[in-house]
Protein backbone atom coordinates (compact mmCIF):
# COMPACT_ATOMS: atom_id res chain seq x y z
CA UNK A 1 0.00 0.00 0.00
CA UNK A 2 0.97 3.57 -0.68
CA UNK A 3 2.58 5.53 2.02
CA UNK A 4 1.53 8.96 3.02
CA UNK A 5 2.77 11.95 1.89
CA UNK A 6 3.25 15.37 3.78
CA UNK A 7 3.03 18.57 2.27
CA UNK A 8 6.25 20.69 1.98
CA UNK A 9 6.94 22.89 4.28
CA UNK A 10 8.15 25.80 1.97
CA UNK A 11 4.48 25.68 0.41
CA UNK A 12 2.58 28.53 2.19
CA UNK A 13 -0.93 27.28 1.93
CA UNK A 14 -0.67 23.32 1.49
CA UNK A 15 -4.04 21.83 0.22
CA UNK A 16 -5.51 19.47 2.91
CA UNK A 17 -5.05 15.77 3.00
CA UNK A 18 -9.15 15.52 3.17
CA UNK A 19 -11.89 17.30 2.28
CA UNK A 20 -13.91 18.86 4.48
CA UNK A 21 -16.94 17.87 6.36
CA UNK A 22 -19.88 18.22 4.59
CA UNK A 23 -21.94 21.49 5.17
CA UNK A 24 -25.05 21.15 6.73
CA UNK A 25 -28.12 21.89 4.11
CA UNK A 26 -30.95 23.54 5.55
CA UNK A 27 -33.56 21.27 5.07
CA UNK A 28 -31.54 18.38 3.40
CA UNK A 29 -32.59 14.84 4.25
CA UNK A 30 -29.87 12.89 6.38
CA UNK A 31 -28.45 10.12 4.09
CA UNK A 32 -28.98 7.99 7.76
CA UNK A 33 -31.43 8.59 10.58
CA UNK A 34 -31.71 6.70 13.56
CA UNK A 35 -34.75 7.21 15.67
CA UNK A 36 -35.76 6.23 19.53
CA UNK A 37 -33.88 2.62 18.33
CA UNK A 38 -34.40 -0.32 20.16
CA UNK A 39 -32.91 -3.82 20.32
CA UNK A 40 -33.05 -6.85 21.99
CA UNK A 41 -31.52 -10.53 22.06
CA UNK A 42 -34.89 -12.00 23.04
CA UNK A 43 -36.20 -10.41 26.43
CA UNK A 44 -32.73 -8.50 26.80
CA UNK A 45 -33.07 -5.28 25.88
CA UNK A 46 -29.70 -3.82 24.33
CA UNK A 47 -30.10 -1.23 22.66
CA UNK A 48 -31.56 1.79 24.45
CA UNK A 49 -33.46 4.42 22.38
CA UNK A 50 -30.44 5.42 20.35
CA UNK A 51 -31.32 8.80 18.18
CA UNK A 52 -28.69 9.94 15.49
CA UNK A 53 -28.38 11.21 11.58
CA UNK A 54 -25.73 11.38 9.53
CA UNK A 55 -25.51 13.76 6.65
CA UNK A 56 -24.90 12.88 2.91
CA UNK A 57 -21.37 12.58 2.76
CA UNK A 58 -20.34 12.23 6.26
CA UNK A 59 -18.25 9.97 8.08
CA UNK A 60 -19.63 9.05 11.18
CA UNK A 61 -17.57 7.08 14.38
CA UNK A 62 -19.03 5.09 16.67
CA UNK A 63 -17.00 3.94 19.55
CA UNK A 64 -17.22 2.53 22.79
CA UNK A 65 -15.44 -0.39 24.43
CA UNK A 66 -16.38 -4.36 23.84
CA UNK A 67 -19.82 -5.07 25.09
CA UNK A 68 -21.11 -1.56 24.80
CA UNK A 69 -23.50 -2.28 21.77
CA UNK A 70 -21.45 -1.16 18.50
CA UNK A 71 -22.10 -4.70 16.67
CA UNK A 72 -25.43 -4.93 17.79
CA UNK A 73 -26.15 -1.10 16.43
CA UNK A 74 -24.98 -2.40 13.29
CA UNK A 75 -26.04 -5.74 12.97
CA UNK A 76 -29.66 -3.95 13.95
CA UNK A 77 -29.18 -1.40 11.23
CA UNK A 78 -29.01 -4.04 8.76
CA UNK A 79 -31.53 -6.44 9.99
CA UNK A 80 -29.42 -9.47 11.55
CA UNK A 81 -31.59 -8.17 15.06
CA UNK A 82 -34.99 -7.19 15.19
CA UNK A 83 -36.02 -3.69 16.24
CA UNK A 84 -38.36 -3.52 18.74
CA UNK A 85 -39.06 -0.26 18.74
CA UNK A 86 -37.99 3.11 16.32
CA UNK A 87 -37.49 3.96 13.28
CA UNK A 88 -34.21 3.39 10.60
CA UNK A 89 -34.69 5.63 7.70
CA UNK A 90 -32.20 5.58 4.80
CA UNK A 91 -32.94 9.38 2.79
CA UNK A 92 -36.03 9.34 4.50
CA UNK A 93 -37.61 5.89 3.77
CA UNK A 94 -38.10 3.70 6.97
CA UNK A 95 -36.70 0.15 6.20
CA UNK A 96 -36.76 -0.91 10.14
CA UNK A 97 -39.52 -3.60 8.77
CA UNK A 98 -37.65 -4.89 5.72
CA UNK A 99 -35.53 -7.85 5.79
CA UNK A 100 -31.46 -7.42 5.23
CA UNK A 101 -31.59 -7.60 1.28
CA UNK A 102 -34.03 -4.99 1.03
CA UNK A 103 -31.79 -3.08 3.06
CA UNK A 104 -28.83 -3.25 0.82
CA UNK A 105 -31.48 -2.70 -2.16
CA UNK A 106 -32.70 0.57 -0.46
CA UNK A 107 -28.94 1.43 0.09
CA UNK A 108 -26.96 0.04 3.08
CA UNK A 109 -24.35 -1.78 2.97
CA UNK A 110 -22.11 -3.72 5.56
CA UNK A 111 -18.77 -5.28 6.22
CA UNK A 112 -18.88 -6.81 9.55
CA UNK A 113 -16.19 -7.25 11.99
CA UNK A 114 -14.31 -10.26 11.00
CA UNK A 115 -14.75 -8.94 7.71
CA UNK A 116 -16.52 -12.39 7.05
CA UNK A 117 -15.31 -13.25 3.08
CA UNK A 118 -15.67 -16.77 1.77
CA UNK A 119 -12.88 -17.96 2.01
CA UNK A 120 -12.92 -20.64 -0.62
CA UNK A 121 -14.36 -18.46 -3.37
CA UNK A 122 -11.86 -16.14 -5.76
CA UNK A 123 -11.33 -12.29 -4.88
CA UNK A 124 -13.90 -11.76 -8.04
CA UNK A 125 -16.51 -14.18 -6.99
CA UNK A 126 -16.43 -12.33 -3.80
CA UNK A 127 -16.92 -9.59 -5.20
CA UNK A 128 -19.64 -10.62 -7.29
CA UNK A 129 -21.76 -11.45 -4.38
CA UNK A 130 -22.42 -7.63 -3.61
CA UNK A 131 -24.31 -7.58 -7.23
CA UNK A 132 -26.93 -9.10 -6.48
CA UNK A 133 -29.34 -5.80 -6.25
CA UNK A 134 -27.79 -4.03 -9.24
CA UNK A 135 -28.74 -6.03 -11.82
CA UNK A 136 -25.39 -6.88 -13.52
CA UNK A 137 -22.86 -9.53 -13.18
CA UNK A 138 -19.25 -7.79 -14.04
CA UNK A 139 -17.18 -6.19 -11.60
CA UNK A 140 -17.30 -2.28 -11.83
CA UNK A 141 -13.90 -1.46 -12.96
CA UNK A 142 -13.55 1.52 -10.74
CA UNK A 143 -13.80 -1.16 -7.39
CA UNK A 144 -10.59 -2.29 -9.03
CA UNK A 145 -8.96 0.89 -10.00
CA UNK A 146 -9.80 1.51 -5.88
CA UNK A 147 -8.46 -1.75 -4.78
CA UNK A 148 -5.47 -2.76 -7.16
CA UNK A 149 -4.61 -5.10 -5.37
CA UNK A 150 -7.49 -7.25 -5.54
CA UNK A 151 -6.94 -7.22 -9.42
CA UNK A 152 -3.97 -9.13 -9.26
CA UNK A 153 -5.29 -11.24 -7.18
CA UNK A 154 -9.30 -11.73 -8.61
CA UNK A 155 -7.82 -15.19 -9.20
CA UNK A 156 -7.08 -16.03 -5.82
CA UNK A 157 -9.08 -17.64 -2.95
CA UNK A 158 -10.21 -15.26 -0.60
CA UNK A 159 -8.43 -17.45 2.28
CA UNK A 160 -5.10 -16.98 0.81
CA UNK A 161 -5.36 -13.03 1.15
CA UNK A 162 -3.60 -11.21 4.27
CA UNK A 163 -5.89 -9.83 7.10
CA UNK A 164 -5.20 -5.96 4.99
CA UNK A 165 -6.41 -7.47 1.90
CA UNK A 166 -9.54 -9.04 3.21
CA UNK A 167 -10.58 -5.98 4.58
CA UNK A 168 -10.19 -4.43 1.01
CA UNK A 169 -11.57 -7.42 -0.28
CA UNK A 170 -15.06 -7.10 2.01
CA UNK A 171 -15.35 -3.05 1.06
CA UNK A 172 -15.19 -3.82 -2.30
CA UNK A 173 -18.08 -6.27 -1.46
CA UNK A 174 -19.78 -3.55 0.04
CA UNK A 175 -19.23 -1.04 -2.73
CA UNK A 176 -20.51 -3.48 -5.07
CA UNK A 177 -23.98 -2.64 -4.27
CA UNK A 178 -23.65 1.01 -5.35
CA UNK A 179 -24.55 1.69 -1.43
CA UNK A 180 -25.73 5.32 -0.16
CA UNK A 181 -24.44 4.48 3.51
CA UNK A 182 -21.31 2.45 4.27
CA UNK A 183 -21.71 0.67 7.84
CA UNK A 184 -17.94 -0.82 9.11
CA UNK A 185 -17.86 -3.09 12.17
CA UNK A 186 -14.28 -2.39 14.07
CA UNK A 187 -12.50 -2.29 10.52
CA UNK A 188 -8.90 -2.26 11.89
CA UNK A 189 -9.68 -5.50 13.83
CA UNK A 190 -6.52 -7.79 13.64
CA UNK A 191 -4.99 -5.30 10.60
CA UNK A 192 -1.13 -4.12 11.91
CA UNK A 193 -0.96 -0.60 12.41
CA UNK A 194 1.46 0.48 9.04
CA UNK A 195 -1.78 -0.30 7.54
CA UNK A 196 -4.29 1.10 9.69
CA UNK A 197 -3.51 4.30 8.62
CA UNK A 198 -3.80 3.93 4.54
CA UNK A 199 -7.39 2.28 5.33
CA UNK A 200 -8.75 5.72 6.88
CA UNK A 201 -7.25 7.50 3.61
CA UNK A 202 -8.89 4.60 1.71
CA UNK A 203 -12.56 5.50 3.57
CA UNK A 204 -12.22 9.27 3.10
CA UNK A 205 -11.46 8.43 -0.54
CA UNK A 206 -14.54 6.14 -0.87
CA UNK A 207 -16.67 9.35 0.80
CA UNK A 208 -14.94 11.83 -1.77
CA UNK A 209 -15.15 9.86 -5.17
CA UNK A 210 -18.73 8.33 -4.22
CA UNK A 211 -20.25 10.52 -2.28
CA UNK A 212 -21.73 8.26 0.60
CA UNK A 213 -22.20 8.29 4.10
CA UNK A 214 -20.00 6.22 6.35
CA UNK A 215 -20.82 4.93 9.65
CA UNK A 216 -18.12 3.27 11.24
CA UNK A 217 -17.59 1.45 15.15
CA UNK A 218 -14.27 1.49 16.43
CA UNK A 219 -12.19 0.89 19.19
CA UNK A 220 -8.96 3.10 18.33
CA UNK A 221 -9.13 6.67 19.19
CA UNK A 222 -6.48 7.69 16.74
CA UNK A 223 -7.85 6.09 13.77
CA UNK A 224 -11.59 7.37 14.49
CA UNK A 225 -10.04 10.98 14.82
CA UNK A 226 -7.89 10.52 11.28
CA UNK A 227 -10.90 9.71 9.50
CA UNK A 228 -14.12 10.95 11.17
CA UNK A 229 -15.90 14.14 10.77
CA UNK A 230 -18.15 13.07 13.94
CA UNK A 231 -17.85 10.93 16.73
CA UNK A 232 -20.20 9.16 18.60
CA UNK A 233 -19.57 7.38 22.48
CA UNK A 234 -21.74 4.26 23.33
CA UNK A 235 -21.65 2.65 26.66
CA UNK A 236 -24.36 0.23 27.97
CA UNK A 237 -26.49 0.47 24.60
CA UNK A 238 -26.78 3.86 25.15
CA UNK A 239 -25.43 7.22 23.44
CA UNK A 240 -23.19 8.95 26.17
CA UNK A 241 -21.46 11.51 24.04
CA UNK A 242 -21.33 13.08 20.64
CA UNK A 243 -19.46 15.80 18.96
CA UNK A 244 -17.70 16.98 15.94
CA UNK A 245 -14.30 16.15 15.01
CA UNK A 246 -13.02 19.65 15.23
CA UNK A 247 -12.72 20.71 18.72
CA UNK A 248 -13.31 17.41 20.91
CA UNK A 249 -12.65 16.42 24.01
CA UNK A 250 -10.21 13.46 23.38
CA UNK A 251 -9.70 13.19 26.70
CA UNK A 252 -13.23 13.19 27.95
CA UNK A 253 -13.28 10.38 25.08
CA UNK A 254 -10.54 8.53 25.92
CA UNK A 255 -11.95 8.28 29.44
CA UNK A 256 -14.99 6.54 27.83
CA UNK A 257 -13.38 3.96 26.48
CA UNK A 258 -10.68 3.13 29.39
CA UNK A 259 -11.48 -0.38 30.87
Amino acid sequence: MGSLQTASPSLVAPPPLVAPPPLAIPGATPALTVDDLHAAYGQSEVLHGLTFSVAPGEIVAVMGRNGMGKTTLMKTLMGLVPVKAGAIRVEGADVAGLKSHARVARGLAYVPQGRMIFSTMTVQENIETGLTVTGTRKVPQDLYEMFPVLLEMKGRRGGNLSGGQQQQLAIARALASRPKVLLLDEPTEGIQPSIIREMGRTLKKIRDERGLSIVVSEQVLSFALDVADRVIVMENGAIVHEAPREGIDEAAVARFLSV
